[in-house]
């Protein structure tokens, strides 16, 4: 389990992210057009996983923005935004903010993603949702690159994701 923080107040995770080399595990996650999108619907695109606890927070927003912004423009490379907020809110703050280079998907269903994946939070007050990490994906779905942020209201490392990204 990843000890982290929420505020400077430790907190943690149910378990640890999946390791580098691994096969990532396979998911099922709404999209905001209420379709369900799994990670090997992306087979053949690098892939990053932008996953935090909601989009109504200004870092994850940002993170939303960063990632759609620089990533997004890299060839073949899929940006996949993931949090336990409803497909509605997700679809509203793309629109709002005018984003059409990343993938917003929901964990809200079922929170398995966040379960399968070692990140969901286990402690503190946002137990149950997903924590701010980065996942770096190749072409068949092998992690090449992870990172849990350590402090929650803190940004990702979005040059060393990039830099795994080139790195293919």
């Amino acid at each position: 389990m990843a000890k982290i923080t929420l505020g400077g107040t430790p907190v943690e995770t149910i378990g640890n992210l999946p390791e580098v080399g691994s096969q990532a595990p396979d998911f099922t996650l709404t999209a905001s057009d209420l379709s369900i999108q799994k990670l090997s619907d992306f087979k053949g695109h690098k892939v990053v996983l932008n996953i935090f606890p909601s989009v109504d927070t200004g870092t994850c927003a940002t993170s939303v923005r960063s990632f759609n912004k620089e990533a997004a423009e890299m060839k073949n490379t899929k940006v996949l935004c993931i949090s336990r907020d409803l497909p509605f809110a997700q679809a509203r703050f793309c629109g709002a903010e005018g984003l059409d280079n990343v993938v917003m998907l929901s964990d809200f269903k079922t929170g398995q993603f966040g379960k399968d994946y070692g990140l969901e939070f286990a402690t503190g007050p946002f137990e149950g949702l997903d924590s701010r990490c980065v996942v770096v994906l190749d072409e068949n779905g092998v992690v090449k690159y992870t990172e849990q942020v350590q402090e929650v209201a803190d940004e990702p490392n979005y040059k060393a994701s990039l830099e795994a990204l080139l790195n293919e």
